[in-house]
């Protein structure tokens, strides 16, 4: 499982002090007690988030799930401009142990899954998919194969949504949760608009501007994202890198 901040740049250029003391006190206060609810192992943080491993793909995905949740719960307590958002992506597989850490490939995919989730998201692969379908209270929308940085095969992935909010674009299928059947396609257009905010350009002519031009793309997806009748890209699968 890897998860880290959305918008951390951001959100450390407005105020370095108080972000780090935030997202500190997600890691320790909500993701520390889902991994430990959960079995799972803190293997690292990463500056803006972390990487655990599981001994079991559900309790991974339900550890995902009540870290969200418990993060989204926390943040009504703070103003919309201070609230820490993460993404998380989880994937199946074995892993290279050295030491306390971890390598491999399949780590590469759960951490490039990650940037596929929208903020407060969660995206998982298609073997952790089969392994779990059915067996939380949870639906997944296919997203299809994604072509994942330096992984290079496409990945099958899926978002997981619970607490009966479905995010579904034109053409794109549901997972039921109780047995993992797939429901019918929906209509194009008529049950749920999709959009993708597109990377601005910084015209200032500095480089230093670009963490801010990007906060602004994330700003913007965050906030429709929480439209329910929207479905919002992420914003790695409609941006580019930059140079």
């Amino acid at each position: 499982m890897a998860a880290d901040v959305v918008g951390y740049s951001r959100h450390m250029g407005r105020d370095e002090a108080g972000t780090l003391a935030r997202v500190k006190d997600h890691l320790a206060q909500r993701l520390g007690p889902a991994l430990l609810r959960n079995r799972g192992r803190l293997v690292k943080l990463t500056g803006d988030g972390a990487l655990a491993e599981f001994g079991s793909a559900v309790e991974a995905l339900k550890a995902a799930m009540e870290f969200q949740q418990a993060v989204e719960q926390a943040n009504g307590a703070h103003p919309e401009g201070q609230r820490i958002v993460f993404r998380v992506g989880l994937h199946l597989g074995d892993i290279i142990v050295d030491g306390d850490d971890i390598y491999g490939d399949s780590v590469n995919i759960a951490a490039r899954l990650e940037r596929e989730a929208t903020p407060s998201g969660i995206v998982i692969s298609g073997a952790l998919h089969e392994a779990t379908a059915g067996r939380l209270d949870a639906e997944f929308l296919d997203l299809g194969s994604l072509s994942l940085k330096n992984i290079d095969r496409a990945v099958r992935a899926y978002q997981v949504t619970w607490g009966g909010e479905q995010r579904a674009g034109p053409g794109q299928t549901i997972m039921s949760r109780g047995a993992g059947a797939v429901a019918a396609p929906l209509r194009p257009l008529l049950d749920k608009a999709s959009l993708a905010v597109l990377p601005f350009q910084n015209m200032s002519g500095d480089p230093s501007e670009d963490y801010f031009v990007d906060g602004l793309v994330e700003d913007i997806i965050t906030a429709l994202s929480r439209i329910s009748w929207f479905f919002v890209i992420a914003r790695n699968s409609s941006a580019s890198p930059r140079n």
